[in-house]
Parts: structure tokens; C-alpha cells; sequence
């Protein structure tokens, strides 16, 4: 399962229509575990328990910078009744060791604001990888056609 968190609709709203919080410079795409879904109620990345950091994964994700190159594809579905944005493939290259370096691999991927503080950085969207990943050496894990739907 996919799912913008309740967070994260405020916070779009927030930035476009108020306009009294800034835009975060980066996003951040996370990994983390099995040990607590995110979900609706997802706030903050603290709520989660990422991978282990190491061997290619760095502590807070990958960083994505707003526009074309990173957020690669962006929809109007009039049949649909829905507008589509797509995360350019993401790859991450188990180097030194396995990925993660210790503990269960990869359950979710989750899209978070930039806050200093890893912890506080605030859960926008999240996807169900379906099973942990892990991977050995010189393996990739690579997410592919990542997407966010808006709907009414």
C-alpha cells in the first residue's frame, strides 16, 4: 500500500495555498523497516525505524532536489480525476558490505522534508516495498516509477 500521510496534505496545502510555511530545498527518500508501518498518521520520520546506515545508504535517505530532473513526471488525469507526480529511479549500491549494513532490510520507502534533525523531518508520502529487501555487495537496490497520486 501507498499514501500521502494526513502530514503531508496539510503541508501541501500549507506551501501552496497559505504560503506561510517555506518549501523545503530538499526532500529525502527513506528506507525503513518493518517494525512500524507508516501510514495516514505518520508524522515524522522519529515514528520510523530506518536501515542501518553504511555500506551505500547514508542516515536520512537519498536527497532529492525539487524540479524536473528529480521529479521526473508530473500528470493531469481528467479521466481519471487525478494529477500524477513520478520520482525519477532511485539506486542505492550495497558497497563495503551488505545494504543494510545490520539489522532487517528495507520494508518502506518514505518521502520526507529536509529538517536538520533527521528524526523531525516530517513524512509526506509513503510505499509499501511489499517485503524486506536486502542486498549483498555490489548489488543494487534500485526503486523504479515511484508515484504520487492526488485524488478527491
Amino acid at each position: 500500500m501507498a499514501g500521502f500521510t494526513n502530514r503531508g496534505k496539510k503541508l501541501i496545502f500549507e506551501w501552496v495555498f497559505l504560503r506561510t510555511a517555506s518549501l523545503p530545498t530538499n526532500f529525502y527518500l527513506a528506507l525503513v523497516t518493518n517494525a512500524a508501518a507508516p501510514g495516514p498518521d505518520t508524522k515524522t520520520l522519529s515514528q520510523l525505524t530506518q536501515i542501518a546506515a553504511g555500506n551505500g545508504y547514508s542516515d536520512g535517505g537519498y536527497q532529492l532536489t525539487p524540479g524536473a530532473t528529480d521529479f521526473d513526471v508530473l500528470t493531469e488525469d481528467d479521466l481519471n480525476d487525478k494529477a500524477i507526480l513520478m520520482i525519477k529511479d532511485i539506486i542505492w549500491t550495497a558497497s563495503g558490505g551488505s545494504l543494510p549494513s545490520v539489522g532487517n532490510g528495507a520494508r518502506y520507502a518514505v518521502l520526507t522534508t529536509d529538517e536538520g534533525t533527521i528524526g523531525n523531518r516530517q513524512v509526506l508520502k509513503y510505499w509499501d516495498l511489499v517485503s524486506d529487501r536486502s542486498v549483498a555487495v555490489g548489488v543494487q537496490l534500485k526503486l523504479v516509477d515511484l508515484q504520487g497520486e492526488l485524488t478527491e
